[in-house]
Order: C-alpha cells, then structure tokens, then sequence
C-alpha cells in the first residue's frame, strides 16, 4: 500500500480540478498546469477533498508519485514556490532588465539570462535573487541553472548559492603545507 497516495488532498478556495484526457487541469489564481494521470490511476472529488485510487496492485509504484504530482500543482497555483539564491563575491551582482536578468560574476563579459514563461525572478539588494512561479519543477530547474552560473567555489566560498546553504571549505596548498602534511620534493643529496 502505498502511504503517500492514499492522503487526502485539500482543495483552497479558487483551485478547481478536470479530467482532461489522460491529464489533469488543474486551475487556480497563479496559472493552469496539466498533471499527466497514469493509467490505472483515477481520481474522486468527495467535499473540496481530492483522494487518488488505483485499481490493481501492480500501479503502487506510480500510485504515490502521482499524488505528489497532483498535491504540488494545486499548492502552485494557490501559492506558487519559491527559491531564494544569493550571490557571494566582490563586483558580483545581478540586475533585472525586462524579460532578463543581466550577471556580472567576475567572468570578462556580463551573462544574459532570459527568464523562461511563467517564472518570475525579482532581484533584492543585487546579491539576493527570489525564482518564483506556480510549478514546482520549473522553478527548480531555473534556479539550478542560475546557480551553474557561477556555483560555489569551495575554496574561496564566492559564486551563487541557495540561501541557507552550508558549503565546507577547503584548505588550499598553502595551508596543507604549513600543517606539516607537505613532503620533501628535492632529491637525496649522497
């Protein structure tokens, strides 16, 4: 049995569910997004309620994924997902300019970055980047690419990270050296 696809999923004010072939429309304040439903896999509204059933045993698997699917579309667009990124370094920063963000990360030229449909990306204090948009996977997906911009460097702890991070820093050779781990690179005198 599968735990995850026998929960109940809530439906807020405003956020109505169809059947539309083999998917479902789910439309709300924030968008209209199309969950693809298995086969095998069929849904039942009981009092602004939402429960998925299965008919065999054999879609268990698919059984708890599609719930998940389906309580992440209706959750984006009542409220919508957000990622907040930050930039680290000096002269590093982002600027929105329409329908792009324009980055400046210590390369020789600025990176242009078009955001993609139904994603907005707002810019805070030009180091702090806020991607938001009603589907969970998109908004992901943009904020991964941001973030392999420039990702962290784990000696010098500067490029894009997600806020709330936790990096680990590495010693340089410097420092190794020093701590007596270096060995002897001459050859033996005889």
């Amino acid at each position: 049995m599968s735990r995850i696809g026998r929960k109940i999923i809530t439906l807020p004010a405003g956020v109505t569910v169809q059947a539309d072939g083999a998917s479902l429309a789910v439309k709300g304040p924030k968008g209209v997004l199309r969950i693809p439903l298995p086969e095998g896999i069929h849904f039942e509204k009981q009092d602004g309620h939402l429960l998925l059933k299965r008919d065999s045993d054999e879609d268990a698997a698919l059984h708890g994924l599609a719930r998940s699917l389906l309580a992440n579309a209706v959750h984006g667009v009542s409220a919508g997902f957000e990622k907040h990124l930050d930039i680290v370094g000096i002269g590093y920063r982002a600027e929105s300019k329409g329908k792009s963000v324009t980055f400046v990360l210590g390369y020789s030229h600025p990176i242009e970055f078009p955001v993609p449909d139904g994603i907005a990306i707002a810019v805070e204090k030009q180091t702090h980047l806020v991607v938001s948009g009603p589907d969970r996977q998109q908004v992901g997906h943009v904020a991964a690419k941001i973030r392999g911009l420039r990702p962290p460097d784990p000696y010098k702890n500067k490029g894009i990270r997600y806020t709330g991070e936790r990096l680990k820093k590495k010693v340089g050779k410097a420092a190794a050296a020093a701590g007596g781990a270096g060995g002897g690179g001459g050859a033996a005198k005889g």
